[in-house]
């Protein structure tokens, strides 16, 4: 809906402010006089509605008035084809060069998956007022340079490349931590990227990436608390989606993949083997952590060596890395202190771990190993 809107009326927060208006007046009327055969196309009909009145107000606005102007009653038929055609219209409007690459993601998160501020910060691990100024800013230089509300023609595609797999990968990952609906929307994207740009391993890596950690999602969880891979049901999981996903693999290979999404998705396939090869898996973060210089992908380097049989330099690794605002770091090193019968300080690593995490099934979790380590 908000694609659509951004589309038509050319300005982010004038598009999100009706989007807004058109569900409050749903919440008003729905209950009372029941939804309308198309919820959707009323949304959009009422929305778009919001937004000519408010134009109506604005008197140097008066000729974009009659332009914009729709009948109250109007409710348009809204076809998935479309609407995944502006999505993708949307996302790489996001992306345009001009904008700095960080901008160009954190906006997409905020328009495209529904992401409040906040969230966008912790995926950045900035504060919140970081990120607000970061997102008007992106949303003024969209507006002052009047930049195309479309997909760029093919050779402008490598371009916008980087910045549109960040956000799809941002938005698969919030999705994984338990928003099911934003991690098919990342993978509906990935798809339509892979049909948009078939010759690039990258968009084959990422959607192979995104399918087989998908695939586990009904084993992830358990009486409200997340469940580590080892300890998964593999019942659960979607088989005929890890196979699409591995087959996604062997295209993005095929085509001489080597970058870091091809790398993620390979190392998401040898997790799904049972036992694990953690020898392999070390080389592969290794490798990952020297093409990104991520310091996450260091730290699952850590956990691979620790996995592998030495804790003490996976844990020397872990305590090396600046990611005091990421909570994974310190659940890490909580359960490798905890393997070394450093009890005080595991629980101490707990403690900051909770101060810090946000998903209650992580939360749960957290908690249950730190209370196991009271007696």
């Amino acid at each position: 809906m908000l694609a659509s809107l951004i589309g038509f009326l050319g300005d982010f927060d004038l598009a999100e402010e009706a989007a807004q208006e058109a569900f409050v007046v749903a919440a008003e009327r729905w209950p009372r006089d029941g939804a309308p055969a198309n919820p959707g196309a009323w949304l959009v009909t009422t929305a778009r509605n919001r937004a000519i009145d408010r134009i109506r107000r604005d008197r140097t606005l008066a000729a974009k008035t009659r332009l914009l102007e729709l009948p109250e009653t109007t409710e348009e038929p809204v076809d998935e084809t479309t609407i995944a055609d502006e999505r993708l219209e949307l996302l790489f409007t996001c992306c345009h060069p001009s904008l700095q690459l960080e901008a160009q993601v954190a906006l997409t998160l905020r328009t495209l998956g529904g992401l409040k501020t906040e969230e966008i910060a912790r995926a950045f691990l900035v504060p919140d007022e970081t990120m607000a100024k970061r997102l008007l800013r992106a949303k003024r230089k969209i507006k002052a340079a009047g930049i195309p509300f479309r997909v760029p023609p093919d050779h402008l595609l490598p371009e916008r490349l980087a910045a549109v797999l960040a956000v799809v990968y941002l938005i698969f990952n919030e999705g994984y931590g338990g928003r099911i609906d934003l991690a098919a929307e990342a993978i509906r994207l990935g798809r339509a990227l892979a049909e948009l740009m078939p010759d690039e391993p990258e968009v084959h890596g990422l959607l192979a990436l995104m399918l087989m950690n998908d695939a586990r999602r009904d084993a992830r969880f358990a009486d409200g608390s997340v469940v580590l891979l080892a300890d998964q049901d593999r019942s659960l999981w979607n088989t005929e989606q890890i196979a699409a996903g591995r087959a996604g693999l062997e295209r993005a290979l095929a085509l001489g993949g080597r970058g870091p999404y091809v790398l993620q998705a390979a190392i998401a396939s040898l997790h799904l083997e049972e036992p694990q090869d953690w020898q392999e898996l070390t080389a592969l973060y290794s490798e990952l952590a020297r093409l990104t210089g991520s310091p996450v992908a260091d730290l699952n380097r850590a956990v691979a060596i620790a996995e592998a049989g030495d804790i003490e330099a996976g844990l020397a690794l872990a305590e090396r890395l600046e990611l005091e605002r990421y909570h994974y770091l310190h659940a890490t090193r909580a359960e490798l202190l905890r393997r070394l019968d450093r009890a005080d300080d595991a629980r101490a690593a707990y403690d900051r771990a909770l101060e810090l995490v946000h998903s209650d099934a992580e939360r749960l979790f957290l908690e249950r190993r730190r209370a196991e380590l009271q007696g």
